[in-house]
């Protein structure tokens, strides 16, 4: 059985890939520049390209399962080409498909859940590899600046998102569902802030930012004004998915989810002078 894992250099796509060498299975990954996107040995590289489905046709050659995400090309803007994707992989016969949630409605989406093939959506919520944001900060000034840090998230690992997506390429029950993947626990950014001071062995000190210093700070790194808009909203007021604990991880892979504290000994020496 071949599995087709696309944005597979991306951080969840990469832990799929792991995730299903690990198993024993047949890897194929593909990615608009496969010579320079580091895949691990026995990992069969294909290029290929979502915004442009010509380019996949050989991509889907006795590939049985697939991992798709829903944005494309150099501005990674919502994919618009779902149905010729799903095209090509009834027509492979691919069996299963898990799909990356993007955060919100989009037509890759949509076509995956009223296509022909069993799907499954993969929503994480936060990632905690999010928190590398801060390594350069905590490195130099031994510091977290960050807004409104009352706020809750019950972040994810993002090796347990790709275990979660690679049991449900795997498996069989798991057709239909949309499964909201989250760690073990609610965290505040001081619990996360303490987890790194912890992992590198010194003190980090949790600075709190008012909302214009921190549209000040955005604005000054060259994000648009809707994705300012998009942080103020979540960072405010959290959706209660994203600071609510679920049983994915473990319901589907037989395993409790990683820890934050155990990321943050992963990731020590990036946080570490």
């Amino acid at each position: 059985m071949t599995f087709l894992v696309t944005g597979a250099s991306g951080s969840v796509g990469r832990q799929i890939v792991r995730e299903l060498l690990a198993k024993g299975e047949k890897v194929r990954a593909l990615s608009r520049d496969p010579e320079r996107a580091g895949f691990p040995e026995g990992v069969e590289a294909v290029r290929g390209d979502l915004t442009d489905p010509k380019s996949l046709t050989s991509a889907f050659d006795g590939v049985e399962a697939v991992h798709l995400i829903t944005f494309g090309g150099e501005s990674f803007a919502p994919l618009e080409t779902g149905p010729e994707i799903l095209e090509l992989a009834r027509q492979a016969g691919v069996r299963r498909i898990t799909v990356l949630h993007g955060g919100g409605p989009t037509p890759l989406e949509e076509a995956v859940r009223s296509g022909p093939v069993d799907w499954t959506v993969i929503m994480p919520v936060e990632f905690m590899s999010n928190a590398l944001e801060w390594a350069e900060s905590i490195r130099t000034t031994g510091t977290v600046s960050e807004p409104f840090t009352g706020r809750l998230s019950a972040m994810v690992h993002e090796a347990d998102i790709g275990a979660v997506a690679a049991e449900a390429l795997r498996s069989p029950g798991h057709a239909g569902q949309a499964y909201v993947v989250t760690g073990p626990e609610v965290l505040t950014l001081q619990d996360k802030v303490d987890a790194i001071a912890a992992a590198r062995g010194s003190a980090v000190r949790l600075l709190e930012l008012t909302e214009e210093q921190a549209r000040e700070q955005w604005q000054a790194k060259g994000f648009p004004e809707e994705t300012i808009e998009f942080l103020v909203m979540v960072y405010r007021d959290t959706p209660v998915e994203g600071r609510t604990v679920t049983d994915v991880v473990e319901r589907v892979t037989g395993r409790p989810a990683r820890t934050f504290a155990a990321w943050a000994r992963e990731h020590a020496a990036e946080f570490t002078a």
